[in-house]
């Protein structure tokens, strides 16, 4: 049976329309492409609109330089401790024990800072060393005694919140040096000739700009030489740009008023970093292994035991440089730091694509969620919203993040 392989050649688009048609296709491509990536797009996207809500709804306050930068600040300690708690959940476990170690390890720098006169970097040193410790007992039981996390963390957050309350005698202790404050409260110093930005903040700016744009290339190549689908060429021309956006509407706010915060510099470090480790290093992989399928990764010759137990020791001091900067910020230890940070935290990481069952998430994601509730507490705020419908909002926002999650599992799996 033969087949007529001619067809009719299309009707020539009106004048006008072609434009018009050229935009639907990009439009098309991008709803596509959000759909195939909408766990990773869609909290970023939430991001987005909840900042351009409140910054109509504060008539611009929002986005104010001092503001923004006041954002970083505040929300420096809860973002570290997100990036440590995304690894955490991806492994498929919990650390309900980050804010009790929180607050013990900012109690210890105050007693060795405070009372006993050491210099600052030595006791950073040795508060990091007690933080690793205390992720490596708990990561042992977890790992090699066979208890579960829930268990062991909850016993630790009980522990160290009752370790600070002995060390602290029930008092604040203060003050710090003022080289850890600057660490938590201070910017980058001012260089180059006066042009009205601050000229180092603008030059990291741009070098971070490069920097992923060569990284977003470098990746998709990799992609592309292991037959791996890839956005089509518009849409990822399209996230470039949305990207060198942000992170220049960003720079740009910073180098407006004092510069870079020196903390927005440790979570950029942390942040290549992990991002790093959890996409290319063998760690990572395995991490994201036993999370999803413990079992199939014992086969395989992961070392689930091993892994579980770095990623605790990975936890502890994480919450011990937390614990640092928020101590520093404040210029106190205090018996009631770190009160629901562990909370915050898992909201974080939920907010930003983890998974409950493990095996799903990314460091870009903790950071996400971080901010989202960053931007949530500063905008209602500075709106004059309560703090008790605050935390009726932020408990809703979790919620729905959780919900689209298994929403978005279950229409996968059909």
């Amino acid at each position: 049976m033969s087949t007529d392989v001619t067809a009719k050649s299309p009707a020539p688009a009106p004048p006008g329309k072609s434009g018009g048609a050229a935009g639907d296709g990009l439009l098309q491509l991008v709803m596509d492409g959000m759909r195939r990536n909408m766990r990773q797009y869609g909290m970023l996207i939430a991001l987005g609109l909840i900042v351009v809500l409140f910054a109509v709804w504060t008539d611009g306050d929002l986005l104010l330089p001092r503001n923004v930068s006041n954002l970083v600040l505040q929300n420096s300690y809860i973002l570290i401790l997100a990036i440590g708690m995304m690894l955490v959940i991806i492994a498929g476990h919990i650390d309900l024990s980050v804010g009790s170690l929180t607050a013990f390890v900012g109690s210890m720098a105050a007693v060795f800072m405070v009372k006993q006169d050491l210099p600052w970097p030595l006791a950073v040193v040795l508060c990091l060393a007690v933080g690793a410790v205390a992720g490596a007992v708990q990561g042992f039981f977890i790992a090699y005694g066979g208890i579960p996390s829930f268990i062991v963390t909850l016993a630790g957050m009980l522990i160290f919140r009752g370790l600070t309350e002995i060390f602290l005698e029930g008092q604040t202790l203060g003050p710090f040096p003022d080289g850890l404050q600057k660490v938590a409260n201070g910017f980058l110093p001012e260089v180059g000739p006066n042009t009205n930005y601050h000229n180092l903040t603008l030059l990291l700016g741009f070098a971070m700009i490069a920097f992923v744009i060569f990284q977003e290339i470098r990746d998709r190549k990799r992609q592309q030489e292991f037959n791996l689908d890839v956005p089509p060429a518009k849409l990822f021309l399209l996230k470039l740009v949305a990207i060198g956006a942000a992170v220049l509407t960003l720079t740009m706010l910073l180098a407006s008023y004092k510069g870079a915060p020196i903390v927005l510099l440790i979570l950029g470090v942390l942040l290549v970093g992990f991002g790093y480790v959890m996409r290319n290093a063998i760690i990572g992989r395995h991490i994201y292994a036993i999370g999803g399928n413990l079992p199939a990764a014992k086969l395989s010759g992961v070392k689930d035991k091993k892994v579980t137990f770095l990623v605790f020791l990975n936890m502890g001091m994480l919450a011990a440089l937390a614990g640092l900067v928020f101590a520093a910020r404040f210029n106190a230890a205090s018996p009631k730091a770190g009160l629901n940070f562990e909370l915050e935290a898992i909201a974080a990481s939920f907010i930003g694509g983890a998974s409950m069952s493990g095996g799903v998430g990314t460091v870009l994601g903790a950071i996400i969620g971080g901010l989202v509730l960053g931007v949530l507490n500063n905008g209602m705020n500075l709106v004059g919203i309560g703090t008790d419908w605050q935390q009726v909002i932020k408990g809703l926002v979790l919620l729905a993040a959780v919900g689209f999650d298994v929403w978005n599992k279950r229409k996968v799996g059909s």
